[in-house]
């Protein structure tokens, strides 16, 4: 009898709300020692990712899985402290980080929204509606792009984006500095997640590692489509499997940009939408590569979790994963504006999918939802402010357990 590992998660949801205190935490919450799930911690504290598939290795022995779907993951940002991933949480969830302390990366990153925040485009300071939506933060150690116009190469070069925005947290280095300097408590914090300087004031480096450490540790790697790919041929009902096998067919080509184990080849594409309703074209990839052959591209969003973070595209188009894959159904280019001659990407053309075939691909994508690392949210923060009410956090148990 074959025995498969995989993780089970209970969860529960509930609203994350915190009464503002009048001022910051005088003593530093204690950091956490051990790794967060999918990490093991080394002889020399650090946190090393151990991928969710040796799991069903151990359990399926050596056989080769469904159709080829094994796949190699690729290169992975690791090698984080325990406690400087657990500093990057507090960091990540407070909005101490904004220049008037009212948005954290979490407004705009939401745990149960996929690390999106539900909005067609995102919402930055003052009620500043912003230009594109909040991409999902899931498996961001796996990628070498950033920004929907892939114009960041590194996680600690991408937040520099918001922080330093003034539409969005609105923050200078200066001020950042002045502020988190200014907390006893996260002084206390970061010489305790960085002890081999010197003690004296906070880098912004180290608020960059910091924050860059927590955000790797954010592995989706253990959906129902994981384990019916390494074997388990249970994992998956018969639409579910219908649904895959369209994914992956010529005819429908979904698996060409949105390749696994990641579901995104990490490209940007020109899939020819058109503006939203008031809105200018929007140039994406063209700006950051200087190519004309690029105007109207965008990264290629990874579809893990993509139940959570509609609406969906650059810009929030589409309510509906259905919508979604009607858009490409429907032909090649029917959507471009008249005045602009975009190259749309090669895979994009006119599979004409029945709506049967439709539903069976929503059917399909939503296996790869796996929430099962899920992180918790501080239940106080060092500078005293509150972590925004709007956030909802997933309350998790997760533990390992054998199944037949």
């Amino acid at each position: 009898m074959r025995v498969l590992i995989f993780f089970i998660v209970v969860s529960a949801t509930v609203a994350v709300e915190m009464t503002l205190r009048s001022t910051p935490a005088t003593r530093a919450p204690a950091l956490c020692n051990t790794c967060p799930p999918g990490f093991e911690l080394t002889d020399n504290n650090l946190c090393k990712f151990r991928s969710p598939y040796q799991q069903y290795e151990s359990g399926l022995g050596n056989e080769p899985g469904v159709g080829g779907l094994k796949t190699a993951l690729p290169a992975v940002r690791d090698g984080f402290t325990p406690q400087q991933i657990d500093l990057g949480r507090y960091l990540f969830f407070d909005p101490v980080l904004s220049g008037d302390g009212t948005v954290s990366c979490a407004t705009c990153h939401q745990p149960a929204k996929g690390f999106s925040d539900g909005l067609k485009t995102s919402v930055g300071l003052h009620n500043t509606k912003l230009k594109r939506a909040a991409p999902s933060l899931w498996n961001v150690a796996f990628y070498k792009k950033f920004f929907w116009d892939a114009r960041a190469t590194s996680l600690e070069e991408q937040m520099t984006g918001p922080l330093y925005s003034p539409d969005e947290m609105g923050t200078t280095r200066e001020h950042l500095l002045e502020t988190l300097n200014g907390i006893a408590a996260y002084r206390d914090m970061f010489q305790e997640a960085f002890p081999s300087r010197a003690t004296g004031a906070i880098r912004l480096g180290e608020i960059y590692t910091a924050i860059t450490a927590f955000e790797s540790s954010l592995i989706s790697l253990n959906s129902r489509y994981d384990q019916y790919a390494h074997g388990y041929h249970e994992a998956l009902n018969k639409a579910e499997i219908e649904g895959l096998n369209i994914f992956r067919s010529f005819v429908a080509r979904c698996a060409e940009c949105h390749t696994p184990p990641l579901f995104t080849n990490q490209q940007v594409a020109v899939i020819g939408l058109a503006a939203p309703e008031g809105s200018t074209f929007d140039p994406g990839a063209q700006e950051t590569f200087h190519d004309a052959s690029l105007r109207g591209a965008f990264k290629v969003p990874s579809l893990r979790n993509i139940d959570r973070t509609a609406p969906y595209t650059h810009a929030g188009r589409f309510n509906s994963l259905r919508e979604m894959i009607a858009f490409y159904s429907a032909g090649r280019g029917h959507e471009v504006p008249r005045n602009e001659k975009l190259h749309i990407h090669w895979h994009i053309w006119e599979p004409k999918l029945t709506d049967d075939e439709m539903d069976r691909l929503v059917d399909f994508v939503k296996t790869l939802t796996d929430e099962s690392f899920m992180p918790r949210a501080p239940e106080i923060l060092p500078s005293g402010l509150a972590i925004d009410k709007n956030i909802n956090q997933k309350a998790q148990l997760s533990q390992t357990l054998h199944t037949h």
